[in-house]
């Protein structure tokens, strides 16, 4: 299925005339016909239809519930049977196309066997136009008309994370829209009130809707997409070369840490495709998808008659069949049992028997093909006792230092090997969706065919010795999953908002008065002493000077001098605005934090300065202070450091609480 055109039509529009940002990406062209495309189509209507049938049931069960007539009652039960069919019909194709494991798979011709991706959690349009109006004339007191390029991109941003095109560039893509998340926060999110902006988000396996005001559901659900597409774009690795498994175990690897990630940092939340059990549960599956690829590594150039390699080949076979048993426990808790698709469960019964028979294929081989080491009795022992150590228990009754006991041990091998490749068949047969699948179909019965051959070639007629046992081979891993947490700060954002001033006070947990003041010069200079930059603070007043009685105290901040917006100003800016102060003076504009809020930050700086009041040194050049915030909480925390770079900003992780998505 081919799903060209869908991954490489990235474009960045310049933002000259637009205010804030530099660029603002877009995603995927939704008018493209890619199977991706219309795959994520298809699955948008159907989560719409499961909404309004929901709805239409919410209404019904009420109405049963209110009603005291009995006709009434038997009529609304009719259509509730009528409704829940309908649910149940569109969950089950909701299920069938997150099953539809083909559209993202590799268009390599070499067969491998296919991987579990996921599909894209939807969302619903939000125009946020009128509440940031609304907070920005409220709250920073601005001229809303001239943040209409702002907020206009901000809301392309969002539209554009919702196709992501299924490279690096998709994933730079979302992570940029998560890192605007935190200035969202930071601008919008006040405590004191609310902005009425609710998230709409659907359940990535079941389609059923959620609605949240928080903020943490927007960035948790974008958080999940983020793993998402690393699914899908290590299942469209070409695993035929180093490469391609490389970068697939790169992509599993860093899908898993972005549910881990989700399950360590976020709780509460409402819908179940994020709740614990489901994230364990996915990252248990991308480690084995990791395992898998790593044994994959080792078959890869693989030479029959090497004892090392195939040992070392059935010990990796092993272990991807252990750790699939895993998940498929992860998958069997009450809470998932009946949530996850049948296909994955099938898919992954049937990955547990091919590589545990493989396991069994690979020893028989070593047994029965590879030639002594040497004739050297030493070398020949080591290769005796590495073929007992492959075993979870030593062979009974079978000394493998006889070529006809190894024989027979390989032959009990490739038995179980082929009665695991039949089951294997049997599970593959019992799922339509994976019938559907010719890759696997091919893949299981090429192993079948070649357990088969090899066990003929070995058998003999006159062999009436008693059936030999063959042990458990013991699974180990020359490469350990190496789980990545998400690297945010890789890249860098914009804050769209920017122009509002920095963060350190314009900002929606900090409420200020903003004073007019006329400031002449005197005598004695105009009494006040500036400090920092991004704004100036006024870290002394001069008593009986010019400036206190202009009205400016300790503490105040610089926001205009003469109408020229000062928020972002350097401190030898506005040192050289204010040394050209004339006879007529200055006309100044200043913001002044209140008081409570001054002691709150104050409490919360970790290194216990006082930061305003007392007119403390502020480091140059500093976005905001440290500790006024964290990058990823709900509740404030100090850990969070942005630096200003012009006015790009490099986003860092310090200490994190859990999120909270109510």
């Amino acid at each position: 299925m081919s799903d060209s055109g869908s991954d490489e039509d990235i474009t960045a529009l310049t933002a000259e005339d637009r205010g804030s940002t530099e660029s603002v990406r877009k995603g995927c062209d939704p008018l493209v016909s890619t199977q991706r495309s219309k795959l994520q189509q298809r699955r948008a209507k159907l989560n719409q239809q499961i909404n309004r049938e929901l709805r239409l049931r919410s209404g019904a069960e009420n109405l049963y519930r209110a009603s005291s007539n009995q006709k009434v009652k038997e009529t609304v039960a009719l259509e509730l049977s009528f409704v829940n069919s309908n649910l149940q019909l569109l969950k089950e194709e909701l299920e069938e196309l997150n099953s539809s494991m083909n559209v993202y798979q590799t268009e390599s011709e070499t067969i491998s066997v296919p991987m579990i991706p996921l599909g894209l959690k939807e969302t619903k349009d939000i125009d946020m136009t009128i509440p940031l109006q609304d907070f920005i004339s409220e709250h920073y007191g601005e001229d809303t008309s001239l943040y209409l390029n702002e907020i206009r991109d901000f809301m392309e941003l969002r539209q554009a994370m919702r196709t992501p095109s299924r490279n690096e560039a998709g994933q730079e893509l979302l992570t940029e829209y998560y890192n605007q998340l935190y200035f969202l926060d930071q601008r919008f999110f006040s405590p004191h009130r609310s902005l009425g902006i609710h998230f709409h988000w659907y359940d990535s396996l079941t389609g059923v809707p959620s609605v949240q005001r928080a903020l943490a559901f927007e960035k948790g659900s974008v958080l999940f997409n983020i793993g998402a597409l690393y699914t899908q774009i290590g299942a469209r690795q070409d695993r035929s070369t180093l490469t391609g498994i490389q970068n697939a175990i790169d992509a599993f690897q860093r899908a898993a840490g972005a549910f881990l990630y989700l399950q360590e940092n976020f709780s509460h939340a409402p819908s179940l495709d994020m709740s614990s059990p489901a994230l364990s549960m996915l990252v248990r599956l991308m480690v084995a998808q990791v395992q898998e690829c790593v044994c994959e590594m080792v078959t890869l150039n693989m030479q029959d008659n090497n004892l090392n390699v195939l040992l070392q080949a059935a010990q990796e076979a092993a272990r991807v069949s252990d750790v699939y048993s895993l998940v498929l426990q992860a998958m069997s808790v009450p809470l998932l049992k009946d949530y996850v698709p049948f296909s994955w469960i099938s898919m992954v019964q049937v990955k547990t028997h091919h590589f545990r028979a493989l396991a069994h294929y690979y020893t028989a081989v070593a047994l029965c093909d590879c030639p002594g080491m040497s004739d050297e009795d030493d070398d020949e022992g080591q290769q005796i006792k590495a073929l007992i150590q492959i075993h979870t228990r030593r062979p009974e009754k079978l000394d493998l230092y006889d070529p006809e006991d190894k024989r027979r041990l390989g032959k009990a091998h490739l038995r179980k090997a082929i009665i695991r490749h039949e089951e294997a068949l049997r599970l593959h047969g019992v799922c339509k969706m994976l019938r559907k699948m010719d890759i696997l179909q091919e893949v299981l019965s090429h192993a079948h065919a070649r357990s088969l051959e090899k066990y003929s070639d070995i058998d003999q007629e006159d062999d009436f010795c008693e059936v030999a046992e063959a042990p458990e081979i013991q699974s180990h891993t020359q490469q350990k999953p190496d789980i990545k947490t998400p690297d945010f700060s890789g890249v860098r954002v914009t804050d769209i908002f920017h122009r509002l001033g920095p963060l350190s006070v314009f900002s929606a947990r900090n409420r200020w008065v903003r004073r007019h003041a006329c400031l002449v010069r005197g005598e004695a200079g105009l009494g006040l002493t500036l400090r920092g930059d991004s704004p100036v603070l006024v870290a002394g007043v001069l008593p009986g000077g010019c400036a206190a009685e202009a009205g400016l105290r300790e503490g105040d901040y610089i926001a205009a001098v003469n109408g020229a917006d000062c928020r972002w100003a350097e401190h030898a800016e506005v040192v050289h605005a204010l040394k050209s102060c004339t006879d007529r003076g200055l006309e100044l504009d200043v913001i002044t934090l209140q008081s409570h809020e001054v002691e709150r930050r104050m409490n919360l700086s970790p290194t216990g300065e006082k930061e305003c009041q007392s007119g403390s040194q502020r480091r140059a050049g500093r976005e905001y202070e440290r500790g006024s915030s964290s990058l990823w909480n709900w509740s404030w925390r100090s850990g969070g450091v942005t630096k200003r770079l012009g006015s790009t900003f490099s986003l860092s992780f310090g200490n994190r609480e859990s999120e909270s998505m109510f």
